[in-house]
């Protein structure tokens, strides 16, 4: 159909046409823009956003407590000891500053001069935005005596600013917001997913205390999270259950004029690194300018000192960063006045002054604590010398993978690849076992889905090396698959499909080979995680007949309901239980499993990198009784279908 087939709707356009949105209405219009989706992971963000303005009244030197109540009905209850939102009338605006904060975008005291110095929050924008997307929310201040109160419905004002008791001394703010159900696809609030993000935020603003409550249900939660010692002790945390192979947590803070560097480090003998970056308390999971100084620097002082302690003979050749890192836990925190934020997720710090800073900063520190610590610094050389030498053992295993990655030529034999060479439009299954590969193969949609079979469960990347990793026939058949090599040969360009998707039993064996293939995603090749490649299959559990009529139901929940459905036609109904993807002919695979039309899809995302390393080490590591107490304290939920 050509354009100007096209029937015009409307002859008429002039101003009336032109749709003006007031007040909040906007971010009504559009949430996504201001929060990034309204899913799960956008109602937290409402929460954070609330605690940020906390957290900048903490950096300010205003607050040392905040509260953050889950009330029973999934309302957010806020409270903080800071000096509470003026009240006094807006100059311009001529309403109270309070309202002004709730009501307006882009309205408070982090722009401009005069407010806050360093403040958080990625996008900054605040309070209204959580007024506008919420059903009802009330925000009393606390200051001059007074405790003044203003209710919101929606973002529109429902009570003027009213005084309604006396306070003392005591300042602060008070905020209660209910989530929107008709902005939300969600609002039941996740206590877990809210303690990651609070746990860390106490962690990057040392002496705050944060305290997380949980109202719901019969086992009411509290936890505190108080930490003196700041990022050192988000290192400690993060290495409980890792062997570290030094004493000390190296530390080290910096401030110069407006900008202030902070560092916390500590090497294991694990075989990967673990650097987090954040700038005003922002995680830059895209690294940026301040990690790009502190690699550098790191580098070239252990070069400098292996040398001059006489660690690197002069015939030796220079450590390589990678080597270095080997199994390094740090965490890189700078503040500034002016971030500039770039990248795909706006997470990328782009001040080039913040890079002299680091570096420089660095490198003053780092070299004096291993002159005064000779025995913890050989320690870390010597876990860079080792690692320098497993990473020349694996370098033809790796040069080899890579090469048959990118020659069509060489892709493995077992691999059923697809006829469309567009990587947009392709996606791999990567299936558990010969038998389902073989019904996979033959049900496929041959144009744009490869198959990948693979037998029995793969190396657990967690305790092995990369030169044993590469050694595997099964991981180098899928690195192979994918074109896109490994570790720091890894090119996203190369990558053969756009959606990898993990096709396994729907058991406690297939869950443990999911978990298997997601160790070596997040270990060893993030970005098909963090580029949203990475998916897993859901296969169902029961098959349902009850006359010519057949479903398909893929938790126990949804049988009791399909099976309570049935019971009123009154007829025999026959239910076959899935013991494995084998278990389905290529008809049936292709229906429940494989079929874009009518399949179910779960994209493997990871919203908090530390939180997710602490999951992988715990499960997969070597240490078993953290493994226990996760198991004891997790399995309940194990038996609840959603």
């Amino acid at each position: 159909m050509a354009l100007n087939d096209l029937q015009p709707q409307n002859k008429e356009y002039n101003a009336e046409q032109i749709q003006v949105l007031e007040g909040l209405e906007p971010v009504r219009k559009r949430p996504g823009m201001y929060i990034g989706t309204t899913s799960s992971r956008g109602l937290h963000h409402l929460v954070y956003e609330i605690v940020d303005n906390s957290v900048d009244e903490a950096l300010a030197g205003f607050c040392k407590n905040i509260s953050v109540i889950i009330k029973e009905d999934d309302s957010i209850e806020v409270t903080d000891d800071g000096r509470g939102m003026p009240v006094d009338d807006h100059p311009k605006l001529h309403k109270p500053a309070m309202e002004v904060i709730m009501t307006v975008l882009h309205a408070g005291g982090k722009f401009g001069e005069g407010g806050y110095k360093v403040s958080g929050g990625l996008h900054g924008v605040g309070a209204s935005v959580v007024n506008a997307l919420s059903e009802s929310m009330t925000v009393e201040s606390m200051r001059d005596g007074k405790i003044y109160r203003q209710s919101y419905a929606r973002g529109k004002v429902m009570s003027p600013v009213e005084i309604v008791g006396d306070c003392g001394n005591k300042t602060g703010c008070h905020t209660i917001f209910k989530p929107d159900p008709e902005i939300f696809d969600e609002t039941v609030f996740s206590f877990d997913t809210l303690e990651s993000r609070l746990r860390e935020m106490a962690f990057l603003n040392k002496g705050i205390k944060i305290t997380l409550s949980d109202e719901r249900g019969p086992k009411k939660k509290k936890e505190v999270y108080h930490y003196e010692g700041g990022i050192k002790e988000f290192v400690a945390f993060q290495n409980k259950n890792k062997q570290p192979i030094h004493d000390s947590i190296i530390y080290y803070e910096s401030v110069r004029k407006d900008k202030e560097v902070e560092v916390a480090m500590q090497w294991t003998d694990s075989y990967t690194e673990n650097i987090y970056s954040y700038a005003n308390n922002i995680n830059t999971v895209e690294g940026g300018a301040h990690l790009v100084g502190f690699k550098a620097a790191l580098t070239r002082v252990f070069n400098e000192y292996a040398r001059k302690a006489k660690l690197l003979k002069e015939k030796d050749p220079d450590l390589d960063g990678n080597d270095i890192r080997e199994g390094l836990t740090a965490i890189v925190s700078v503040k500034l006045t002016e971030p500039q934020f770039e990248g795909q997720t706006k997470t990328k710090l782009g001040n080039a002054d913040m890079r002299t800073l680091t570096d420089s900063v660095t490198k003053e520190e780092l070299m004096a604590f291993l002159e005064e610590n000779p025995s913890q610094a050989k320690s870390i050389v010597d876990k860079a010398l080792r690692a320098f030498r497993a990473r020349e053992a694996a370098r033809k295993a790796r040069d080899t993978v890579r090469k048959g990655a990118l020659e069509a030529t060489s892709l493995p034999g077992k691999l059923a690849d697809c006829s469309e060479k567009d990587p947009a439009r392709s996606e791999i299954f990567i299936v558990e076992g010969d038998s389902a590969g073989g019904s996979a193969k033959e049900g496929r949609d041959r144009k744009t889905q490869a198959i990948l079979p693979l037998r029995g469960k793969i190396l657990n990347v967690e305790k092995a090396s990369q030169h044993k990793m590469l050694s595997s026939d099964t991981i180098k058949d899928m690195i192979t698959a994918f074109g896109c090599g490994i570790g720091d040969q890894f090119n996203i360009d190369k990558l053969r499909y756009h959606k990898i998707i993990i096709m396994s039993d729907a058991d406690v064996d297939g869950a443990h080979i999911r978990t298997l293939m997601l160790t070596l995603f997040f270990r060893h090749m993030p970005q098909l995680i963090e580029g949203g490649y990475v998916y897993a299959a859901q296969p169902p559990l029961f098959r349902v007949k009850c006359g010519n009529e057949i479903r398909y139901t893929y938790s126990d929940r949804e049988q009791e309901k399909v099976l309570a459905e049935f019971a009123k036609a009154g007829k025999k109904v026959d239910i076959q239980r899935y013991k494995g993807l084998g278990e389905m002919d290529a008809t049936q695979l292709w229906e429940t499993t494989m079929d874009p039309s009518t399949r179910t899809l779960v994209q493997i995302t990871v919203d908090d990198v530390a939180a997710a390393d602490q999951i992988f080490t715990t499960l997969m590591g070597d240490k078993v009784p953290p493994r226990r107490q996760f198991i004891e304290e997790n399995a309940q939920y194990a038996i609840l279908d959603v």
